[in-house]
């Protein structure tokens, strides 16, 4: 199991849940950052050591407490994180929901496991750190299918300005003028009906208000 873990959490509750969970685990090795900023110097001095963390625990929200932070967020602090240790593995315990955020963590960053935030988090946490120490990946199940349907059809900027205007209440017949006037192509109603046509029919929905729906739970508009 791993000998030496990193938790950046700035709620305490949550910090001392997480640490917890990690000696429930018999990970003895564990220190903590409510800072991003102190999250990577502790990285940092611990690579000088010669005894470098293995597993970083971070969340992607930190709240504003009026200290200057040079980092402000768990994904920067993971891309920071990386650069100075390619190969520290990062488990996000977050929130964040929306399946396209998490993809963007996997893409971007190439996180190692999502775990989120609710019920049964604690038991969820033991299974993605166990999965990770064996070179595993955890991403829950929603998550995956929330990918793979997504993946079935590639929103162009096109796609993504119509179904933004449908979303705030345009009339569908109404969106042709809107795409001439900001120069966005093709901007036919013919061809608007076409792409609507050819999306719900690949995400297997019957209706526009299905395909909003679908589009603000991704994350895409």
């Amino acid at each position: 199991m791993f000998k030496n873990v990193l938790i950046a959490e700035d709620h305490q509750s949550a910090n001392i849940s997480v640490r917890k969970i990690l000696e429930d685990m018999e990970i003895l090795n564990k220190e903590y950052a409510y800072h991003c900023d102190i999250a990577l110097t502790k990285i940092r001095i611990k690579l000088r050591s010669g005894e470098p963390f293995e597993l970083l625990i971070t969340d992607l929200f930190f709240d504003d407490d009026g200290q200057h932070q040079e980092i402000s967020g768990g994904e920067a602090l993971i891309a920071a994180a990386r650069e100075l240790q390619p190969d520290l593995k990062v488990l996000v315990f977050s929130a964040e929901n929306k399946p396209m955020a998490i993809e963007g963590l996997i893409s971007k960053l190439n996180i190692n496991g999502y775990v989120g935030k609710g019920r049964n988090d604690a038991e969820e946490l033991k299974v993605a750190i166990d999965k990770i120490y064996k070179n595993q990946q955890h991403f829950p199940a929603h998550v995956r299918q929330g990918i793979k349907q997504k993946n079935t059809h590639e929103f162009s900027d096109t796609d993504i300005a119509i179904v933004r205007q449908l979303a705030n209440g345009m009339r569908q017949k109404d969106i042709p003028t809107y795409l001439e006037k900001n120069n966005i192509k093709p901007f036919s109603l013919s061809s608007l009906e076409k792409r609507l046509n050819h999306i719900r029919s690949v995400l297997a929905f019957s209706n526009n208000e299905q395909l909003i729906v679908f589009c603000k739970d991704m994350g895409i508009i």
